[in-house]
């Protein structure tokens, strides 16, 4: 398996116009971050679609046909997978936060590949408000590595409508 051949291939389909901004999150952007490595199963792509003309709905199929013409076949799960890596493709569209972070995202390297990725406040925003077992556990790795800009995570939680929320989870 090749993250590296992953993320070309998701770089080339942005080159091809099949996908607009694109950014990865969840536990591979986190590995990004100078925070313990967390293992993943799979990558989360988060991208910028719009409607086909006429269509008040958003389609992935271009972006499968795209993908299996080059091979790439879906697992049991419903994932493509893409140089050995099950990757979702996840709409931002509707989600403010989510929008914002894709906005916001910042181009790191991996091995000489351009990739974008949620800064890691965003993500530590996305994971207290999704707040699965998972993304309390990476939240909470973030504020024991030390690694978030407390003003800028505060002023996207408030933004967002978060921040009262956030500010009783921690007893404040």
């Amino acid at each position: 398996m090749s993250i590296k051949e992953t993320i070309a291939t998701i770089n080339q389909m942005q080159t091809d116009a099949v996908i607009g901004p694109y950014a990865i999150g969840g536990a591979v952007a986190a590995n990004f971050y100078p925070v313990e490595p967390v293992d993943t199963q799979d990558l989360d792509v988060f991208v910028a679609l719009e409607p086909a003309s006429g269509q008040s709905l958003v389609s992935l199929t271009p972006i499968y046909d795209y993908l299996q013409t080059r091979g790439c076949q879906q697992d049991a799960k419903g994932d493509i997978v893409i140089s050995g890596w099950p990757v979702q493709f996840l709409p931002v569209g509707g989600d403010a936060l989510l929008e914002e972070a894709l906005k916001r995202s910042v181009e790191k390297n991996l091995d000489g590949v351009p990739v974008r990725v949620f800064t890691i406040e965003h993500l530590a925003a996305i994971a207290f408000k999704v707040g699965r077992p998972k993304d309390k556990r990476r939240l909470d790795q973030f504020l024991e590595a030390n690694v978030l800009e407390e003003p800028i995570f505060s002023d996207i939680l408030r933004r967002h409508d978060l921040l009262d929320r956030w500010l009783a989870s921690r007893g404040a």
